[in-house]
């Protein structure tokens, strides 16, 4: 099912090839480095660059025997290079190659979905912009409040997504670390100019310091904001959810063409989609908490992160790139009932203009408590009795002290609620209209 949904560019990344390709990639241009520092010989470098290479099925052969997958790759290395394979790895810990080429494939992985989001943000602008003045009840505690357009809903999930756009970058930015600086960070066998030169070669920093490893604190940094865009799009789905239910139905994931909804009742439409998306976020938030367990390790390293990341490095990103691209075709096709969103905004009856109702007494000088009560006893008999809640108003005579009829006919226009939707548009997007 995930195949069906990512692309195949991000699973990729974490492929066995592609990781022993970046093992490579910080070798050669840590290599390169010692090259210009004139510790490792142009001759070797130029054999080194021309033979270097590596086959995944001989390093996991290797593997077996070594019980140490660096030291396999290596080996894989020298048996291409020869005798010049003596400067490759020359003064590093696998550390150095690891966590500086982690930095690598997390950095790649981040721009997909960086761009995946922007992808996301599109979809929902576009369809803010078409229901921008699409009327609906607004809730809460899940109990009807007052009115609100499904654009205002869609341009929260907008102004939302764009923060996380800003958390992701700054995580692009703080996982974009790598280290060459041996055994426990003291630089005994590798210099600092060596260690720089090679980042800049990779288009990373060096970190300031580190012991072993880069410190977790920067990948505990990198999941959160991936737990944090996961739990947005479980937000949205969920919902979408909540307004696919039967007794709502304001809004309706897209249902193929022979789509099934149930194998046992013909007439089910589920909102399967959301409900996965749902569900995949609380993968993507465990990982999260994982990271963090790893900024803890012993002195200067323990292996415990080890195995952690390798889960939930690929698991987190490929299913948020996932979510990303089904939730985007959610929003695409999504069924918009707005007849039912204004036969829903009117099952009060008028209870919805209650609070227009008390501002209005307070300002012709009645106390907020006398007018609280003066409206709650309307309302609560429109509960009780299934009344008019307009009618009940204009009939009460206590009301009628203070408002006229034309007066309490007017805070029953919906439109005082939509007056400043331009405004809040021109926040959100920067613009009233689509560009």
């Amino acid at each position: 099912m995930i195949t069906r949904y990512t692309r195949p560019e991000m699973g990729q990344i974490w492929s066995d090839e592609n990781r022993y390709r970046k093992w490579l990639e910080v070798e050669l241009a840590a290599c390169e480095a010692m090259t210009e520092e004139g510790i490792v010989p142009l001759e070797a470098m130029q054999t080194i660059r021309e033979k270097a290479d590596f086959s995944v099925d001989r390093i996991l052969e290797i593997e077996k025997e070594t019980r140490h997958d660096v030291i396999a790759f290596i080996t894989n290395l020298e048996e291409n290079i020869g005798s010049d394979s003596r400067y490759v790895h020359l003064g590093l810990t696998s550390s150095d190659i690891l966590d500086t080429s982690f930095a690598l494939l997390l950095k790649d992985a981040l721009a997909m979905i960086i761009d995946g989001v922007k992808d996301i943000m599109e979809v929902i602008k576009e369809r803010a912009f078409e229901h921008k003045y699409t009327v609906m009840i607004g809730r809460s505690h899940g109990i009807h409040a007052e009115p609100i357009t499904f654009g205002l809903k869609l341009a929260v999930w907008y102004s939302e997504m764009n923060r996380n756009i800003k958390r992701l970058n700054e995580a692009l930015e703080v996982i974009g670390y790598g280290k060459l600086s041996g055994a426990v960070g003291t630089f005994a066998n590798v210099s600092p100019e060596v260690e720089a030169l090679t980042m800049r070669k990779l288009g990373l920093k060096p970190a300031e310091i580190s012991t072993q490893i880069v410190q977790r604190d920067r990948h505990a940094q990198y999941f959160t904001a991936l737990a944090i865009l996961a739990g947005t799009m479980e937000k949205i789905s969920f919902e979408i959810r909540h307004l696919q239910r039967t007794e709502v139905l304001e809004v309706e994931e897209p249902f193929a063409k022979g789509q099934k909804g149930s194998s046992a009742m013909p007439h089910k439409k589920n909102p399967i989609g959301a409900e996965n998306i749902c569900g995949l976020a609380r993968v993507v938030r465990s990982n999260c908490l994982a990271a963090m367990e790893n900024i803890p390790l012993w002195h200067e390293r323990d292996i415990s992160h080890s195995s952690v990341e390798r889960i939930i490095a690929p698991d987190s990103t490929i299913l948020v790139d996932y979510m990303l691209h089904r939730l985007c075709g959610i929003l695409k096709g999504l069924v918009v009932h707005s007849d039912c969103m204004m036969e829903n905004l009117n099952r009060t009856k008028g209870l919805i203009f209650s609070q227009q109702i008390l501002i209005a007494l307070a300002k012709k000088g009645v106390t907020r408590q006398d007018a609280y009560v003066m409206v709650q006893k309307n309302a609560l008999q429109v509960w009780e009795s299934d009344a008019d809640f307009k009618t009940l108003i204009l009939n009460d005579k206590d009301i009628g002290k203070f408002l006229d009829r034309g007066e309490i006919e007017e805070l029953f226009n919906i439109d005082f609620h939509l007056k400043h939707v331009d405004t809040i548009f021109e926040r959100v997007f920067g613009t009233k209209s689509v560009a």
